[in-house]
Parts: structure tokens; C-alpha cells; sequence
């Protein structure tokens, strides 16, 4: 006769009650963060974020890139992304593609570059902060050029978003993108 299973289901278990909220808010501040830097032309919301899935395990980021960006500065907004994520026990990867939309890796994890044993990059040390592990993660072509939910440098919506992303990360976005367009044009009036 089989013992019924004590362990809990797999899956992500985190420490809150809901943390789309505090991923969300994660996200929120990483683009306000991330879109500043030199080298970056385009942010988006991939992954289970992107959709009504109730538990996301981690918050899924695309960041377009100029091939030759010094990383350095989106990998610090990329580890305090990370971190919020781990601090409600969950996680969230940046995944990088360049301006061709050729996928290009993740942000690494570490804050300096060297071998380790957990480390999955092809060709760790070549390019600070690249991860290049292809050969676990990947993605396709078709989600770089159409990702469900562009964040910057405009909003595009490609999916229906679900109410909690659209109210605590999209609205606030487009509320700024508004904002910053209405300030362009007065300073061009003004200039006239």
C-alpha cells in the first residue's frame, strides 16, 4: 500500500500571500531604473507576470541592448530585481538580446566575474555580467520581436494583461510615458 505524500506540491512557494504585488513592484522599479541607462533601447514583461498565473516563481524581463553595452550598471538593477524576488522566496531573471534580435544570455547572478561551480556561462569572463548559458535558457525569435508586454520606450501590449499588472505596473508606465511626451512638447513650444 502507498503512503500518501507528505511533502508539499512543487512549484514555487513563497513567503507572502500574493506576491504578484511585490514582483510587480520589483519590476516597476527596475524599469525605472534600467530605461536611464546608455545602451538600453527596449524593455519587456515576459514570462508568467505577463499572464494570470496565480504563484509566478520568478518576474521574467527582456532588455534590448547595443552589443557593445558596459553591463555593469543594468546588472546592479538587475541584482536589486533579484533580490526583491528572493526576499519573498521567489526569483526573476534579464534576459538580454541585442538590437538585431539575436538572444544574447542573462544578467549574471554574481557581482564579480569569476569561475565558480554554479556558474552556467559558456564563456564566463569574457563579457562581465553576460551569462551566456544558451544551453540551458533560450529564447525564440519570435517572443524578442514580440514580446507579450513592452514596458519602454512605449507601451505595447500584445496579450491581454492581466488586471494586477495592468494597475501596478502598465498604468504607472504610461502615466510617466504621458507625462515625459507632454513635457517634450512644451519644451518644443516653448523653444519655437
Amino acid at each position: 500500500m502507498k503512503r500518501p505524500s507528505t511533502r508539499p506540491p512543487p512549484g514555487p512557494r513563497p513567503s507572502v500571500p500574493d506576491p504578484r504585488d511585490r514582483l510587480l513592484e520589483a519590476v516597476l522599479a527596475f524599469v525605472r531604473a534600467a530605461r536611464s541607462l546608455p545602451g538600453v533601447h527596449r524593455i519587456a514583461l515576459v514570462g508568467s507576470l505577463a499572464t494570470d498565473k496565480p504563484v509566478p516563481k520568478d518576474a521574467d524581463v527582456l532588455v534590448t541592448i547595443d552589443a557593445a553595452m558596459d553591463l555593469a550598471r543594468l546588472a546592479a538593477v538587475g541584482r536589486r530585481l533579484k533580490g526583491a524576488g528572493r526576499s519573498i522566496n521567489l526569483s526573476a531573471d534579464i534576459f538580454l538580446a541585442d538590437a538585431g534580435g539575436r538572444y544574447i544570455g542573462r544578467v549574471c547572478r554574481y557581482r564579480e566575474c569569476h569561475m565558480r561551480v554554479l556558474c552556467g556561462a559558456q564563456h564566463c569572463g569574457q563579457r562581465q555580467h553576460l551569462n551566456d548559458d544558451l544551453h540551458v535558457v533560450t529564447l525564440k525569435p519570435n517572443l524578442i520581436a514580440a514580446p507579450p508586454i513592452e514596458l519602454w520606450p512605449h507601451i505595447v501590449r500584445r496579450v491581454a494583461v492581466p488586471t494586477d499588472t495592468e494597475a501596478l505596473l502598465v498604468m504607472k508606465l504610461e502615466k510617466e510615458e504621458s507625462l515625459r511626451e507632454g513635457d517634450d512638447a512644451a519644451a518644443h513650444n516653448a523653444g519655437s
